[in-house]
């Protein structure tokens, strides 16, 4: 096969992929004007246009749509192939894509890659953080990082954490204008600052634990985000109560500039998870970051 229409058949993916030549071009390290020649480059030579581009958006056209669909299969066996004969590298080299939560990426991958760069300098780690739920198979991203309970299908997993406490908090100015909640069945008469699934669109529905009962309790919600930042950020605001992971406000719990309430009634949420496609050949670059991120 011509070299040069192969390698314009992977860039074509990989923006398609990304969905924007700038996010290509970021994946790939080149520039996106290269990106954009290579694919006037290839249109020319198959004499068919493949992405309908505009100002503010980009998408295959049902011919682009057509073609990349079977060559995904060709390209999943390409890096298949790559991936075996990493594995006879004597210094694992390549890069990771992982899309995780902000509070895992945050408090639990994080904290493990300063050892293992020094360990793996030839591994480059791309950590997204997002919230919401992710295809990383579509999105083409090496593995995800969930609580478990939310990992997709055929996957395989590896607990990376221990149960993540939640815990609810208030600044300090908040409870100086209302007497602090003492049950849930109290929080009719607070603001509560809640998170909307990025995913679903829903909102998180607040849940309580006490004696090993388990139940959720509808709160109003005076102020909605689909930040965790944003929201602990609310809370040290004085805006009302919100319900977080520990590990997440533990600094500001520590420091004063926000206080626990409901002592004893906040539940337990279940490990993070790794997880990434049972199909998948592993690397030896990817399998040392698995093994990084294990506990």
């Amino acid at each position: 096969m011509d070299r040069d229409l192969w390698s314009g058949l992977a860039v074509f993916a990989a923006i398609v992929e990304a969905g924007s030549f700038a996010r290509a071009a970021v994946r790939l390290g080149l520039s996106a004007s290269a990106l954009s020649h290579g694919m006037r480059t290839l249109e020319a030579k198959l004499g068919v246009r493949l992405l309908d581009r505009t100002t503010r958006s980009l998408a295959p056209t049902q011919a682009g749509a057509d073609l990349l669909q079977s060559l995904r299969p060709a390209l999943a066996s390409v890096e298949g192939a790559l991936g075996a004969l990493e594995m006879n590298r004597e210094r694992p080299a390549g890069r990771i894509r992982v899309n995780a939560h902000r509070p895992a990426a945050v408090h639990v991958v994080l904290p493990r890659l300063t050892g293992f760069a020094v360990s793996y300098p030839d591994i480059a780690v791309e950590l997204v953080v997002n919230d919401g739920l992710v295809d990383i198979v579509a999105e083409r991203f090496d593995c995800g990082v969930r609580h478990e309970g939310e990992l997709q299908r055929d996957m395989i997993s590896v607990r990376i954490s221990d149960p993540v406490p939640l815990v609810f908090v208030a600044a300090p100015a908040y409870l100086e204008a209302c007497e602090a909640p003492g049950a849930p069945d109290d929080l009719g008469q607070h603001r509560c600052l809640c998170y909307r699934y990025t995913s679903s669109g829903t909102i998180h529905v607040w849940e309580f634990e006490r004696n090993g009962r388990r139940f959720e309790r509808a709160v109003t919600s005076s102020f909605v985000t689909n930040d965790v930042d944003v929201m602990r950020d609310a809370a040290v605001a004085a805006l009302g109560i919100a319900c977080l992971p520990r590990p997440h406000v533990n600094g500001h719990l520590g420091s004063g500039a926000l206080v626990e309430v409901l002592a004893g009634w906040a539940p337990v949420l279940p490990p993070n998870h790794l997880y990434y496609p049972s199909r998948r050949q592993p690397s030896a670059a990817f399998r040392a970051f698995v093994e990084a991120m294990r506990v």
